[in-house]
């Protein structure tokens, strides 16, 4: 059965105000502006993902500094925004642009913490882009940075502001599929290259002259040095290298499993184990199969959720049953139609399964959701509305510095999603099960799999 939520319910509640919020010890209405006045914004990545996230604010706020250490992929941004300073480099930025009330961080995934805690720790409110960090210990200092410094913050996994996650959260938190203890979530991620060696001519006499427009040590930032190659990091392919990202589960689980992690009121797992084509030194594998066990909590039962990538889906046993919807492509057909005998699943997507029935996503950020078996649920109606619906992603984080209520994605909830999340790519790393101490941050079986707990930055940056 297919429910989605009307105009009407969409616009209702945009107060953002109750159920599952975290509130600082101290309103952000002491530090806040009025709601008529008009922030001061800088943007740290100011081309590609940084471009949308500059778009989506500066028709209501000042845009009035840019940062990107790619000139050529900033231009978009300087063109639309004449009037904004541009800096190379964002510690130079939060250095001397006195007058910022807050900074939008959509760099790659290596520069999100350090870029984003030095502005936290200056007073300006933050919105980061998902994975809100690269490491773990990073994500666990967000969440803490956040709170000290009292800051309006945002992580960018736009599907939480839909009406459809929020109502699919109601819906299992309200006991319809019974008690759950299996989810599937599956990605149709990666979309670039991975499982590399480093370039055979990174020290040979074929190395790239690095581009004029491009600060290359300002773009390795925390990242150990290494040449520039052409073609093999900037301005994509960074995507496919330990030392800048966090593999296919870093970029998407932050919008796929956000849904259930929120429904089960999940937090720390007890244990960790992945499968995979085999990661290099450099680069995470070609696919992985990632099961993180999460304990009882409460009245709630323990829970399995099972992570899949590179081309990996539940296995026909688990989706037994399913009528699904065709969103062939990655994208909602204008008339979606059953998938037939013989026809896959899609592409993305997450499954809850509880012992009376699922309760199936079929797409990346949670927008729409389907109950089975449909003759249980074809006259379902979803509870009333516990979870107050968005007036728009980032309108939550600007309401938030105005002294509105925090943001659904802030960093108290992002940055524990993101932990978590992350522990996934340590089983990865050291091929082998992690049992987990979560509050404590470390491993009880593996000491080999802290190296990867916090990593070792270049000179000149800290957390």
């Amino acid at each position: 059965m297919r429910r989605q939520t009307s105009r009407r319910d969409f616009l209702m509640n945009t107060t953002l105000a109750g159920v599952g919020f975290w509130v600082a010890g101290k309103s952000l209405l002491a530090q806040s502006k009025s709601p008529n006045e008009k922030l001061n914004i800088g943007i740290i990545g100011a081309g590609g993902k940084g471009l949308s996230d500059m778009e989506a604010v500066e028709k209501s706020d000042n845009i009035v500094a840019l940062c990107d250490v790619d000139e050529k992929q900033a231009a978009k941004a300087r063109e639309k925004q004449p009037q904004a300073k541009f800096y190379h480099d964002y510690r130079k930025l939060l250095e001397e642009e006195k007058s910022l009330d807050a900074v939008i961080v959509a760099t790659p995934d290596h520069t999100h913490a350090p870029a984003s805690l030095l502005a936290m720790k200056l007073g300006k409110h933050v919105y980061c882009q998902k994975p809100l960090t690269h490491d773990v210990y990073e994500a666990r200092q967000m969440r803490e940075a956040a709170a000290k410094y009292k800051v309006a913050t945002q992580m960018g996994n736009q599907g939480s502001a839909e009406s459809g996650l929020r109502e699919a959260v109601e819906v299992i938190q309200s006991g319809a599929l019974g008690p759950v203890h299996e989810v599937h979530v599956w990605s149709n991620r990666p979309i670039w290259p991975q499982g590399l060696d480093r370039p055979s001519n990174e020290y040979g006499p074929c190395n790239s002259p690095i581009p004029s427009t491009l600060k290359w040590d300002l773009w390795l930032g925390t990242a150990l040095r290494r040449p520039y190659v052409d073609d093999a990091y900037c301005p994509f392919k960074w995507r496919g290298w330990w030392d800048f990202v966090t593999g296919a589960l870093g970029d998407m689980a932050c919008h796929t499993a956000n849904m259930p992690f929120r429904a089960l009121k999940l937090e720390y797992p007890t244990s960790i184990e992945a499968e995979s084509s085999g990661p290099t030194a450099e680069s995470p594998p070609k696919w992985s199969i990632i099961r993180f066990e999460f304990p009882a909590r409460g009245s709630l039962p323990p829970v399995k959720l099972t992570w899949y990538d590179g081309g990996k889906k539940p296995s026909e046993e688990v989706t037994k049953g399913l009528k699904l919807i065709d969103f062939r492509g990655g994208r909602k057909r204008k008339k979606p139609e059953k998938i037939e005998e013989g026809q896959t699943i899609p592409v993305s997507g997450c499954l809850v399964v509880g012992k009376e029935g699922m309760l199936f996503s079929p797409d990346d950020y949670g927008s729409k959701y389907f109950l089975f078996p449909e003759e249980k649920y074809g006259d379902f109606k979803p509870p009333a509305p516990s979870i107050p619906r968005s007036p728009g992603h980032y309108v939550e984080w600007i309401q938030a510095i105005k002294g509105g209520p925090p943001a659904y994605s802030n960093f108290d909830f992002a940055a524990l999603l993101t932990e978590t999340i992350l522990l996934g790519n340590l089983a990865v790393r050291v091929g082998k099960r992690i049992e987990w101490d979560g509050p404590n941050m470390k491993s009880t079986n593996c000491p080999e799999a802290m190296k990867f707990v916090r990593r070792e930055y270049s000179p000149g940056y800290s957390v």
